[in-house]
């Protein structure tokens, strides 16, 4: 089933740049990144180009290599007829191979425990997006964890380097973010699938995603102003 003509895809360009653009499904990919904000706003003292570099590691890993992933490991294929296999797969790779080098030179220099999440999301990564282990990990609550919980650890852990109980209580509400966009993303999908009216749950997707990226800019923005 083509996604071209999603909510999220624009309506204007060649199809290849409608694809591309469909497959980075960036209102999650948003919300993903917005996590990571919150978890980097949530310390005590911010260090800006770490918070540039932990959603840059977010856009390329989560929203362009596991995306290309799951492009690759999906049964219904619904880029497939825009790229090729190989380039879906080079796209991947490429994505991942840069989010993984900035991250390696923060994980070096100042917050070795983003290792840890670096380690965890890449498993998530293939785990999930392949199903593999006979699709155990391809469930509603690994997606919590992989796209909430970790990206706000992880934009906490680069600012500090260490553990605190603080970015817990940040992770969970991301997790529960994340839980809600995932319950609604499947039986949209499938209804859609089936031709059913999905005006419900599309408006849901939107009002969640919107709201989430929405409220982290405004912390953000507070953040700049009040320090």
């Amino acid at each position: 089933m083509s996604r071209i003509n999603e909510w999220f895809v624009p309506s204007f360009g060649p199809d290849k740049f409608r694809a591309f653009v469909g497959m980075m499904f960036l209102p999650y990919t948003g919300m993903c990144i917005s996590f990571t904000v919150l978890g980097s706003m949530s310390t005590q003292e911010v260090h800006w180009d770490r918070v540039g570099a932990i959603a840059l590691i977010y856009a390329l890993a989560l929203g362009i290599g596991a995306h290309a992933a799951d492009a690759i490991g999906s049964k219904n294929k619904p880029w497939g007829s825009y790229f090729s296999r190989r380039q879906v797969a080079t796209l991947m790779a490429a994505s991942v191979a840069g989010a993984y080098s900035i991250g390696a030179y923060y994980i070096i220099l100042y917050a070795p425990l983003l290792g840890i999440v670096a380690a965890l999301e890449g498993f998530f990564l293939f785990a999930y997006n392949f199903e593999l282990f006979g699709g155990r990990f391809h469930n509603d609550f690994w997606f919590a964890v992989s796209w909430g919980a970790l990206p706000a650890m992880a934009g906490y852990i680069i600012q500090t380097g260490e553990f605190s109980v603080l970015p817990f209580a940040v992770a969970a509400g991301a997790a529960l973010a994340s839980y809600a966009e995932i319950k609604m993303s499947r039986p949209y999908k499938q209804a859609k699938k089936d031709g059913k009216d999905v005006k419900r749950l599309e408006g849901g997707l939107k009002v969640l995603s919107i709201a989430t990226i929405t409220f982290s800019l405004a912390v953000l923005a507070a953040r700049v102003a009040f320090g």
